[in-house]
């Protein structure tokens, strides 16, 4: 979504920082790595941090780590024995995310899967109480799917970029935007859940499961 470089700016001045370590691996993503602009970011980050601590979650879910940056912030919600399991297909960027993990003292709470998502899932036993949603968005029907039923009743789930730069409204041939749609079409008909897409940096889908 476009948004005012001036509104952003102002919103981040009146948001609480996102400290060293994550300052740090923000320069290092852009320093080191293709497309940076797949990092949550400090504004989207204080809001998953906040989200996650709003919840206090025992056990979080996070499918597409990239660098880690959203992995820190979520964890940051977590209670004290809790864990954050992160899924990242590309092998590339370990180094990177076992380091600002070890930084940021989260070591041993942060636990990183390499691998396709769809095949490490099935393979996690924990319930969790917060799934965070952001790998390949070809995939996000899928992953929803496996993901779903190993939330607890009354948990959430998180979904980002579903407005895909706006292209979900009015881009018919864009093969990503057509698949966000699909999902955004999923989320909204499944009786299993209820949820509000909010217009926040690429899209915010926020899911939370109904209790039985």
């Amino acid at each position: 979504m476009i948004i005012d470089e001036k509104f952003l700016a102002y919103c981040l001045q009146h948001s609480s920082a996102q400290g060293s370590v994550l300052e740090t691996l923000e320069r290092e993503t852009h320093l080191r790595t293709l497309y940076p602009q797949m990092l949550s970011g400090p504004l989207q980050g204080a809001l998953l941090r906040m989200i996650s601590r709003m919840i206090c979650p025992s056990r979080i879910l996070e499918i597409g780590a990239f660098t880690g940056y959203s992995a820190i912030c979520l964890a940051q919600g977590l209670t004290s024995d809790g864990i954050l399991h992160t899924i990242e297909a590309n092998d590339e960027f370990a180094p990177i995310i076992y380091r600002h993990v070890q930084l940021a003292g989260l070591e041993g709470r942060i636990i990183l899967h390499l691998g396709d998502a769809s095949a490490v899932i099935p393979t996690l036993e924990d319930t969790f109480d917060l799934v965070f949603l952001d790998a390949g968005k070809m995939d996000y029907a899928a992953h929803y799917e496996l993901a779903l039923p190993k939330i607890r009743p009354g948990g959430f789930l998180l979904a980002d970029n579903v407005l895909w730069d706006g292209k979900v409204l009015f881009d018919e041939k864009d093969g990503t935007a057509q698949a966000l749609r699909t999902f955004n079409d999923l989320v909204q008909a499944d009786e299993r859940v209820e949820n509000v897409l909010l217009p926040v940096r690429d899209g915010l889908m926020m899911v939370r499961k109904k209790e039985d």
